[in-house]
C-alpha cells in the first residue's frame, strides 16, 4: 500500500493537487470510525468449514475477538489460551501452546477437523520456538491439520500485512491432490455474482468452479486443492494465489478488480488465452457499461459523491471513471493506495485537482463535524460505511471489497445501485455497526 503524504497542518483533509504519491502517512495516534463491517481475521478464519480457531495472546488482546465470535454466533468454534505475565518470565511460552491447545481439544464435543492456531506478537519478541510447537501438536493429533494464523499488529505495515496472511493461510490447508482442470476463485470474502465477466467466461469453457465461500464442509473445500488454475480479484488475495502457484502447481492470474475499459480487456483477454477460448463480445459488454454510467449521471444531476476504501480496492479508479461520466466525486476516504493507482491519482490530480482526500486513521477525523451531507442540502451519495459515517449522509451504498462486482457487469451493477440507493435514505448506524458484514451469509 502506498500512504498519503500530509503537507498542510490542518493534516485531514487536503485536495489531490497537494498529495503526493508515494509518501508516508505518519502519526503517533489513530482514530478508529465506528463503521464495522469490513472483516477482520476471526471472521476470514471461519471460511475453513469444520475448522476450530485457538487464539493464544494477553487478556487485553483477546477482547475483541471473543466479542467478534460471540456476534456472529460462533463461539464453539472458538477458544482462547490467555498469556500472562509469568509465562513471559518462567519462559514455557512452548508448553503453555502445548497443553493449552491440548486441553482445548479434550473439551470439546467433537473433533475438529482443522486447527487454525493464532499466535501474538508477544511470543515474537520473545523468541517462541513456534516450529517445535507445531511438529509436537501435529505429532499428537495426525488426524487434525494445523496451520499457523497470526494476530500481530507489527505486521500492519511490513511486507506480509495480516490481512494477506489471512487470506494466504486459508489455503495452506488445502492437501496435495492431482489436478482436474477446474479453476479457483481464491481470497474473496463473499460470493461473487454469476452474471459478471469471469463467471460468463468459466460457464463458457465448461471447467469446474470452485471457491472457499460454496462449502459446508471439510473434505468439500479440500476439493480447491485438484484446481489446476487459481484466479485472484484482490490485492490482498495475491500471496495467496502465488503460494498455491508454488505449493501445489496452480497456474496463478492475478486479475485485479478494475474500473478502467483497457485494463478490464487485458484481464478478461488473459483469462480466455489461459483457457484457450475466444474472446466475448467485449464492445457490447463495455457499451452496456457505458450506457448505466450515462444513465446514472443523468439520475445523480446536482449530488455529490464520496467513496471510501472499504468499499472497493480500487477508490481512485472508482472516482476517476465517475468524473469521467461527469458525476461529482467530491471525497475519497483513504489511508493509503496500492502502487497499480499510480495512473489513476495522477489523472485525478490534473482533472480533478480539488478532489478531497481525507486519511480516516488521522486523529482530527474524530473531531471534525460529520456534516457534508448537510452542508449539500442532503444532496451527497456515500460508496461504502466510512463514507457515510463521515459524511452524515443516510444515502448511502453497503459495499465492501467490491462486493459481488467485476468487470464491465460490475460496472453497470453499480451504476445502478447508485441510482437506487439515491432514491431512499437508509438508517446508516443501524448498518455500519453490525461487524464483519456479510460473514454469516
Amino acid at each position: 500500500m502506498i500512504s498519503l503524504h500530509e503537507t498542510a497542518p490542518s493534516g485531514c483533509r487536503l485536495p489531490i493537487r497537494d498529495c503526493a504519491f508515494p509518501a508516508p502517512f505518519d502519526s503517533t495516534l489513530e482514530y478508529a470510525a465506528p463503521a464495522r463491517g469490513p472483516w477482520n481475521i476471526v471472521h476470514v478464519g471461519m471460511l475453513v468449514p469444520e475448522a476450530h480457531q485457538i487464539f493464544v495472546c494477553a487478556q487485553g488482546c483477546l477482547r475483541g475477538v471473543v466479542l467478534t465470535a460471540a456476534e456472529m454466533g460462533a463461539s464453539h468454534r472458538f477458544s482462547t489460551i490467555a498469556v500472562e505475565e509469568r509465562d513471559l518470565l518462567e519462559g514455557d511460552m512452548e508448553q503453555l501452546i502445548l497443553d493449552g491447545v491440548a486441553d482445548i481439544l479434550h473439551k470439546l464435543p467433537y473433533t475438529p477437523r482443522a486447527v487454525l492456531l493464532f499466535t501474538s506478537c508477544v511470543h515474537h519478541f520473545v523468541g517462541c520456538d513456534l516450529h517445535y510447537v507445531y511438529k509436537k501438536l501435529r505429532e499428537t493429533w495426525p488426524q487434525i491439520d494445523f496451520t499457523d494464523c497470526y494476530m500481530n499488529p507489527i505486521m500492519r505495515k511490513s511486507k506480509t500485512p495480516p490481512d494477506a496472511k489471512m487470506r494466504q493461510q486459508l489455503y495452506s490447508l488445502l492437501h496435495p491432490a492431482p489436478q482436474d482442470g477446474g479453476i479457483s476463485l481464491v481470497g474473496t470474502l463473499t460470493p461473487l455474482s454469476e452474471e459478471n465477466d469471469l463467471f460468463r467466461i468459466i460457464r463458457q469453457s465448461g471447467r469446474p468452479f470452485r471457491a472457499i465461500t460454496e462449502y459446508q464442509d471439510y473434505d468439500s473445500f479440500q476439493q480447491m486443492a485438484k484446481s489446476s488454475l487459481c484466479i485472484s480479484i484482490n490485492p490482498a488475495a495475491r500471496l495467496a494465489g502465488d503460494t498455491l502457484q508454488q505449493r501445489l502447481g496452480q497456474q496463478h492470474l492475478h486479475l485485479p478488480l478494475s474500473y478502467d475499459s483497457e485494463e478490464i480487456r487485458r484481464h478478461l483477454q488473459t483469462l480466455c488465452e489461459a483457457l484457450s477460448l475466444p474472446l466475448p463480445d467485449l464492445d457490447s459488454w463495455e457499451q452496456a457499461a457505458e450506457e448505466a454510467m450515462e444513465q446514472t449521471a443523468r439520475a445523480l444531476q446536482g449530488v455529490q459523491v464520496a467513496i471510501d476504501y472499504t468499499a472497493t480496492t480500487r477508490p481512485l479508479g472508482l472516482a476517476r471513471l465517475l468524473l469521467r461520466h461527469g458525476i461529482q466525486v467530491c471525497t475519497v476516504y483513504a489511508d493509503g493506495f496500492i502502487p497499480e493507482e499510480r495512473n489513476d491519482f495522477l489523472w485525478l490530480q490534473e482533472h480533478a485537482p480539488q478532489l478531497q482526500i481525507c486519511a480516516t486513521v488521522h486523529p482530527k477525523m474524530g473531531l471534525l463535524p460529520h456534516d457534508a451531507a448537510r452542508q449539500a442540502d442532503g444532496k451527497l451519495l456515500a460508496i461504502g460505511q466510512k463514507a457515510a459515517y463521515f459524511t452524515g449522509t443516510g444515502y448511502f451504498i453497503n459495499l465492501l471489497e467490491g462486493g459481488d462486482q467485476y468487470g464491465f457487469d460490475g460496472i453497470c451493477r453499480l451504476a445502478k445501485e447508485m441510482r437506487e440507493a439515491i432514491l431512499a435514505e437508509q438508517d446508516v448506524p443501524s448498518i455500519i455497526q453490525v461487524k464483519g458484514w456479510g460473514c454469516c451469509g
